[in-house]
């Protein structure tokens, strides 16, 4: 069985991050239910070294938009400074939808075995090929930031379950 490139990235990505948007909304009507702003939801972490959820789901839109760029050729799409609001985290989640859903089909396709380098926030840029760039680095990173965004809305108390992470009905 094949699968393409564009299919493991634009079609692993969009899917899930359409689930995420999800999760935020069941947050922001848990903490509305308990009268609480649901901005304090955006703090939350689950140790003090961790990203807090804002930065998990600003990190989860980071991996699916540079990931699928560099397989395109094309410079990712440049997402605003990372704010602590729900609706800020919504309209980026929606323009790392609409970014990566423009991306042509047949540039990430070809990319498999194309060289890239993933750019860290410090600087250092890790080579790849676009193959092992998806598999062993950007779609672990990717689910590893959206689980952890589920897992502190859970923790929360949001009454969440694994199809609301999965986006089934």
């Amino acid at each position: 069985m094949t699968i393409s490139m564009y299919e493991a990235s634009v079609g692993l990505f969009v899917p899930n991050l359409r689930n995420l948007s999800v999760l935020l909304d069941k947050g922001v009507a848990y903490a509305e239910a308990r009268k609480f702003n649901p901005a304090v939801l955006l703090g939350m972490r689950l140790a003090p070294n961790m990203y807090d959820l804002a930065q998990q789901i600003g990190e989860a839109c980071r991996h699916a938009t540079v990931a699928p760029a560099l397989l395109a050729q094309q410079e990712p799409v440049a997402l605003p400074v990372l704010e602590h609001d729900m609706a800020g985290l919504q309209a980026r989640i929606a323009t790392s939808i609409e970014f990566i859903e423009s991306l042509p089909r047949a540039a990430i396709d070809a990319a498999a075995e194309q060289n890239v380098f993933f750019k860290l926030k410090n600087g250092t840029e890790l080579p790849f090929t676009g193959r092992t760039l998806l598999l062993t680095f950007s779609v672990p990173q990717f689910f590893f930031h959206v689980t952890t965004a589920y897992d502190l809305l859970r923790h929360a108390g949001v009454e969440l379950v694994k199809k609301d992470y999965l986006g089934r009905k």
